[in-house]
């Protein structure tokens, strides 16, 4: 299993959007890494931290685990979508969605928390210019957030 941080808005998706829903197709990713991720590392079972960012208090709010892995993210094909791509065709697609199933919220593990723990300080999270919307998070990481702060 491997362990993985993904970004959010939270005014556009939040923990409580996929607490409501129990499971969503996480779209609308439009960088090349994020999506290589996506495409070859991201397995069944792996688990998510989901973290608000963009907003009053970014931070890891809750957990998810990968139920369906990649697959072409519907969006892309969607005139209408925001994430619409023009150079993308269902025979060639360039952007990978995966499927989420909520697992359960935490209270918010705030960024800043995280950045002054040292335990962390090699997280990619906390790394200077670390904007990536799909994260790793190594399994030491991810036992030490989890028996610490949940």
């Amino acid at each position: 299993m491997q362990y993985w941080l993904f970004k959010t808005e939270p005014d556009e998706f939040s923990i409580d959007d996929l607490q409501r829903k129990q499971e969503e197709i996480w779209d609308g990713i439009r960088n090349y890494q994020a999506r290589n991720f996506l495409r070859d590392q991201v397995a069944l079972g792996d688990l998510v931290f989901i973290y608000h960012s963009s907003c009053k208090e970014p931070g890891i709010v809750g957990i998810a685990k990968v139920i369906k892995t990649a697959f072409p993210d519907p969006s892309q094909f969607n005139d209408q979508s925001k994430y619409f791509d023009a150079k993308s065709t269902p025979d060639n697609p360039r952007w990978i969605s995966v499927t989420l199933e909520f697992v359960e919220k935490l209270p918010i593990i705030a960024l800043s928390t995280l950045k002054s723990d040292k335990q962390l300080e090699s997280m990619y999270l906390v790394q200077k210019g670390s904007r990536l919307s799909i994260q790793p998070v190594i399994e030491d990481e991810w036992k030490y957030i989890i028996e610490t702060y949940s």
